[in-house]
């Protein structure tokens, strides 16, 4: 997602993708670690892209308040 998509979402819909995030970077590290995973690049994407929504996240929270 680029940041652009991002910052249209509401802060409830950015903690969903979040948390769907962090979901398949779990499973692509356990796959990682058995040996099943062919494009380790998306580690790195997948981290990149939490801290995204997690710097909109908190730059919406402190506008908010």
């Amino acid at each position: 997602m680029t940041a652009k998509e991002i910052r249209e979402l509401s802060p409830a819909e950015i903690t969903t993708k979040i948390r769907e995030t962090r979901e398949k970077l779990l499973q692509l590290r356990l796959r990682k670690q058995t040996g099943q995973v062919e494009k380790t690049h998306e580690l790195r994407a997948l981290r990149k892209d939490i801290a995204r929504l997690e710097t909109i996240l908190n730059a919406k929270n402190s506008q908010a308040a």
